[in-house]
């Protein structure tokens, strides 16, 4: 991993993704989705602050975990510019996202638990799918043959 001196405050953007690991146009994309900033030389070539480091960490962990960028850009708001988040930021923000990480996990766990059962089955059964209909809850509020993810909130 290059090395950049601490002198240096800005970041080019070949800099960022070999010090960030994220592909350039990743980053190019993060910036198109207000996640980070960058600030435009006389040539036109992008300049990044340095903290714009921790916030690219931010996004790939959130990424990793699943939140959409929707939801990571909403945390990102809550920081003053050009402020690297710290853990305690990282703790405040990510604890908003614990309810919707439980009800994954849950998910994820039925499926791991009940995959065995659907393989080769092809029943697509609305009545019968612990999968795609546990315990029958869209029989109890629609009828015909649509299958429509169930909203939490």
């Amino acid at each position: 991993m290059p090395q950049i001196p601490e002198k240096v405050h800005e970041l080019t953007v070949g800099q960022l993704a070999a010090r960030s690991g994220a592909a350039v146009s990743a980053l190019h994309f993060y910036e198109s989705k207000g996640l980070i900033t960058s600030r435009r030389t006389a040539g036109n070539q992008r300049r990044y602050h340095r903290d714009t480091l921790r916030r690219v960490a931010f996004v790939r962990a959130a990424q990793r975990v699943g939140i959409p960028l929707a939801t990571i850009r909403e945390a990102l708001l809550e920081l003053p510019e050009e402020r690297t988040p710290t853990r305690e930021d990282w703790a405040r923000l990510s604890e908003r996202w614990r309810a919707e990480l439980d009800r994954r996990i849950q998910q994820l766990n039925r499926l791991r638990d009940h995959l065995t059962d659907c393989i080769g089955c092809g029943c697509l059964s609305l009545d019968t799918c612990v999968l795609s209909n546990p315990d029958d809850v869209f029989g109890e509020r629609l009828t015909g043959s649509r299958l429509l993810a169930e909203r939490r909130t």
